[in-house]
């Protein structure tokens, strides 16, 4: 082994959980960065919110990507799927308007923050590192989830539809990222 150095953690199970979450908030940062951009037109009381949302998602994106450079490893082959994904996902839903952004992002951090609790199960006892990385991000994910909770209307059309599709979607492109 080299010194000062860990051995390569990508095959690793807290190696993978690193690189599909790094991949994941480029999902977030996108899907919120096509949202603004739309929203200004069609929800503009939500930019103020979704510019907050894309910021600690940026921030999340850069603490994976520190550890994932700190084990010599390299981004996750879905990071430019999540991107794309992320992008038209956000410019869909912010075109439908205000309900629509926010069923969205319930259920994007709905589906997260299962994976998340689930990973730092996982993780605990077995990689303390990973493990303190993705604490970071429970707290915030939670704030996301809750905030637009507040502003779903129970019952709305774009609630009924979209959530199923939004949490079957992220279920998959997790599901994928941790395969390829």
């Amino acid at each position: 082994m080299n010194e000062g150095k860990q051995p390569d953690r990508g095959s690793t199970l807290g190696g993978r959980i690193l690189k599909v979450d790094h991949a994941g908030e480029q999902g977030a940062v996108n899907i919120y960065r096509a949202q603004i951009f739309v929203a200004q037109w069609t929800a503009p009381s939500l930019v103020p919110e979704l510019r907050e949302f894309k910021s600690h998602e940026e921030r999340h994106r850069a603490l994976f990507w520190a550890e994932l450079q700190r084990r010599g490893l390299r981004s996750c082959r879905s990071y430019w799927l999540c991107g794309i994904g992320g992008w038209v996902l956000g410019l869909l839903t912010g075109l439908l308007g205000r309900d629509a952004i926010a069923a969205t992002t319930v259920a994007v951090e709905r589906v997260v923050l299962g994976h998340l609790k689930t990973q730092l199960r996982e993780l605990a006892g077995k990689d303390e590192t990973a493990v303190h990385v993705i604490s970071q991000i429970v707290e915030e994910e939670q704030l996301h989830h809750d905030q637009s909770a507040s502003h779903v209307r129970a019952g709305h059309v774009w609630t009924k539809l979209l959530s199923p599709v939004v949490a079957a979607s992220t279920e998959t492109v997790i599901w994928l990222g941790m395969r390829l």
